[in-house]
């Protein structure tokens, strides 16, 4: 009982301490892209297109089911927040694999691919470890919100008004 104790505290302590960025770090910005045409574009380029917009970020894969099955409520939060940009960065295996996800699942909003996938600058920054991932950024390119893996999470509506 006493080690359980011990342990417990000492993962109170780890989770407690860890710091949220509320900006981007260098690497994560200088992240290729590759945008709906086939260009290449930085992530701090990407940002700087919605400036003065409070951008909601959904970090996803064609192949990720949990992914597929958020997509209604984050129709839902479009809907809801129409001045808000939608923001969907894929991870998939290929840009044909990304594409053929956009449409099939008929998702509305801004998409960038994202050959890094998992091990990039930006996937490294966020501690990419699950999809969905939603991030939300203020006006200002602010972090908000900077890791829900539901779309239901109550804290992106909060962040969201």
């Amino acid at each position: 009982m006493k080690h359980f104790f011990i342990v417990l505290v000492y993962l109170c302590f780890l989770s407690c301490n860890r710091d949220i960025p509320t900006t981007f770090s260098e690497q994560a910005l200088n992240e290729t892209f590759i945008s709906m045409e086939g260009g290449e574009i930085n992530f701090e380029a990407i940002l700087d297109s919605y400036n003065n917009k409070t951008i909601f970020i959904d970090v996803w894969a064609s192949w990720c089911g949990d992914c597929i099955k958020a997509l209604p409520k984050v129709a839902t939060l479009q809907k809801e927040y129409p001045e808000v940009v939608f923001l969907f960065l894929s991870i998939d295996k290929s840009e044909n694999n990304w594409k053929k996800g956009i449409d099939r699942h008929n998702i509305d909003g801004e998409h960038y691919y994202m050959p890094s996938g998992w091990n990039g600058a930006f996937g490294d920054f966020i501690d990419l470890d699950w999809t969905p991932r939603y991030i939300i950024l203020d006006q200002n390119k602010n972090i908000k919100l900077f890791e829900a893996i539901k779309a239901d999470d109550k804290r992106i509506k909060e962040k969201l008004q």
